[in-house]
């Protein structure tokens, strides 16, 4: 059905999509967020595979499910307490996939099913599997789970996200409901096919639309056309828009922070890919990065455009592409081998748990020779956030792998240094510390 030409729901979204604090600008189109989508499909894969072989136990804290679940929870502002529903609550005995072998069966089940499943069909028959069992506390927000699974087929869930599909549509959807979940996607999915040429077929740009009316940030239009006081409604409503447009701009400082975030962590690729260089080692920059603007130039200017063949056709190369930096050896004739001599996970405020996984999927699946000289790179106060991620027994394996740490003032303070005197790895391993 076409949109009729004063459609106040497309007003909405296009000024919505231009509001820089909104969630479309501030998430949906940070070029971190793709990045977790292969490392948290992996911690679902684990918490099935510990589920099936019966060593997931018997409590979230400290779980393969908790590592996911918090890896999700940092994807700024619209998952924000995703951790809240799977937190045992004793009371209520929910949910009840901890003291029930059976229940934690089935959940493995589905979550098996879900990663494995490429249809829609498939997807949704897997859910009402789960929702015909009843397990008592476990509801959609499993969803947010299938969300980074299958982006495009199952949208995320929350209190602000079920509020404003309500808001928008005159629904009466609940919370804790697989039937409500259900029927709020058929018609999430209705809604982003009439306005997809202002959305995306990755449905977390309509749920991010629905956050901010669900939470109070924009109004949603009135629905009520052909009421006597309809233009009235329009009215207000054109001015509640107005004053959200007033309230962005003091939301600057909040947004400019977030930049400064993600500035701050190109920086520090810039810093490894001149120390690699001066080191005389091929430098790759993560594929999505390369563009962003750093210096004068961009990123991924003097690195390499693609991965020595080697690396592109190991196990694991879409996500070792996305490794912030790389440093691999040269052949005798000074082209780059495929051998890394070194790889550098930049984790400034984002998850560390993704940039384990990534680093998990180079040494295991390098070609030729163990990858030795793998750093995450953070802050110096994130130095215990690092530990705690390699304490859990989810990252059992990277111990072997000797994983340092590397805080941001020792590569500050010495890249000039290292780079004028340095002679391999040795430098930077030097002024890294060991982990866990």
């Amino acid at each position: 059905m076409p949109n009729p030409p004063d459609d106040p729901a497309r007003t909405l979204i296009a000024r919505w999509r231009d509001d820089p604090a909104a969630t479309y600008r501030s998430w949906f189109l940070w070029e971190e967020r793709v990045k977790n989508f292969r490392s948290i499909r992996r911690g679902v894969q684990a918490v099935a595979r510990e589920i099936e072989l019966g060593t997931f136990g018997n409590a979230y804290r400290g779980s393969s499910l908790e590592t996911v679940v918090h890896s999700i929870a940092e994807q700024r502002q619209l998952f924000k307490g995703a951790d809240h529903a799977w937190l045992w609550k004793p009371k209520l005995r929910i949910p009840d996939i901890y003291e029930s072998p059976d229940n934690q069966r089935a959940f493995g089940r589905f979550l098996d099913t879900c990663v494995c499943c490429s249809t829609e069909e498939h997807l949704l028959s897997a859910v009402r599997a789960l929702d015909a069992l009843k397990i008592k506390g476990l509801g959609p927000t499993a969803a947010n789970l299938l969300y980074f699974l299958h982006p495009t087929l199952a949208p995320p869930f929350n209190t602000a996200i079920v509020n404003g599909y309500n808001a928008m549509t005159g629904a009466s959807v609940k919370l804790g409901n697989w039937s409500h979940y259900l029927a709020m996607r058929s018609g999430i999915l209705d809604f982003n096919r009439r306005y997809r040429d202002l959305l995306s077929n990755d449905l977390g740009a309509v749920a991010g639309l629905l956050f901010d009316i669900g939470s109070g940030r924009y109004p949603a239009p009135p629905r009520d056309a052909d009421t006597g006081n309809a233009s009235d409604q329009r009215a207000a409503w054109e001015a509640e828009l107005a004053r959200v447009r007033e309230a962005s701009t003091r939301d600057a400082k909040a947004l400019a922070s977030a930049r400064d975030s993600d500035r701050t962590h190109t920086e520090v690729q810039g810093w490894l890919r001149d120390l690699g260089h001066a080191l005389g080692y091929a430098v790759w920059i993560a594929a999505n990065d390369q563009s962003r603007p750093c210096g004068v130039g961009r990123l991924g200017d003097g690195c390499l455009d693609a991965l020595p063949v080697t690396l592109a056709v190991s196990p694991g190369a879409d996500a070792v592409r996305l490794i912030d930096v790389l440093w691999l050896e040269r052949d005798g004739e000074g082209r780059p081998s495929g051998l890394v001599a070194g790889a550098f996970e930049v984790e400034h405020t984002t998850s560390i748990y993704s940039g384990i996984v990534r680093m998990l999927d180079l040494a295991l699946g390098a070609p030729n020779a163990a990858v030795t000289h793998l750093f995450l790179v953070a802050p110096d106060e994130r130095e215990p956030d690092v530990r705690a991620q390699l304490a859990r027994p989810a990252f059992s394996r990277i111990n072997d792998l000797r994983v340092r740490f590397l805080p941001y003032s020792e590569l500050a303070n010495h890249r000039e240094s290292m780079a004028r005197f340095g002679t391999g790895m040795k430098a930077v391993e030097a002024v890294a510390r060991t982990l866990p």
